[in-house]
């Protein structure tokens, strides 16, 4: 569905702030989903990783920045909270269940990141 009118399709997004995507690594599915992001909604968006040879490791300046986080898999959400979870009161965290079995900006994962922006948006 082509869309033009982010209202429309969406709601209202400007309630989501500062959106950060949380995968593995940071090297696929949060930069692919913070691009998609970023064009779909108009928000600002930055992406991280929770391993420790992350190209860009998550961080409390992350954490503090981000209005909303959206991580690719259950487990992430665990491994978020139990490393940093008081960095996260007051956001809202949403799980994309996306695995890791694509590569950044492959057309399937770019379609799966576009239907499942419809949890992020209240």
């Amino acid at each position: 569905m082509l869309c033009l009118n982010i209202e429309t399709c969406w709601g209202d997004v400007s309630s989501m702030g500062n959106l950060l995507f949380i995968c593995g690594k940071g090297r696929k599915r949060s930069p692919t989903a913070a691009t998609i992001a970023a064009e779909q909604l108009g928000q600002p968006t930055d992406f991280a990783g929770l391993s420790a040879d992350s190209d860009e490791r998550v961080s409390r300046d992350h954490l503090l920045w981000a209005d909303t986080i959206a991580v690719m898999e259950k487990s992430q959400l665990s491994r978020l909270k139990r490393h940093m979870g008081s960095h996260l009161k007051g956001k809202r965290i949403v799980c994309l269940d996306i695995p890791d079995t694509y590569e950044f900006m492959q057309p399937e994962l770019v379609e799966i990141v576009r239907s499942r922006l419809k949890r992020i948006v209240r």
